[in-house]
């Protein structure tokens, strides 16, 4: 058995095939999935998993270089986003990227997979750059 937190096979899968620039979005619950990219569906009910705390299994298992944010985020100011800050400032997230909304849905057409949360909250969807542990 794995002794890592994460446990679900999927995104498990998904962690390990990524590459060096590869994307892995974290989505709320309506963030849109592009036709053609993997959707792995986590979400139970409203809230059920929640965003920061998929985000933080995530980053168990993932290297990150850098992450994009919708700028949205930044005017509607959900809870996570202090979550967000503190990660951030401990290194977890690399550097930061802000686009539109617009423009973070179109990015995530490049995306290996997206990973729905039960997230219900304005703006909580997070764009993770694999980075490499060499």
């Amino acid at each position: 058995m794995k002794k890592t937190p994460l446990l679900n096979i999927a995104l498990s899968r998904v962690i390990a095939s990524l590459g060096h620039g590869d994307i892995l979005v974290i989505g709320d619950a309506g963030l849109p999935v592009p036709p053609g990219v993997e959707l792995i569906d986590l979400a139970l009910t409203q809230g059920i998993p929640d965003f920061i705390s998929t985000l933080r299994i995530v980053l168990s298992e993932m290297q990150v270089e850098s992450h994009v944010l919708a700028e949205e985020i930044l005017l509607k100011q959900p809870p996570a986003l202090a979550d967000l800050d503190t990660l951030s400032e401990q290194a977890a997230l690399g550097e930061r990227r802000l686009l539109s909304h617009e423009a973070f849905k179109q990015l995530s057409r490049k995306a290996r997979a997206v990973v729905r949360t039960g997230e219900c909250q304005p703006y909580c969807n997070i764009a993770l750059v694999s980075g490499v542990t060499f």
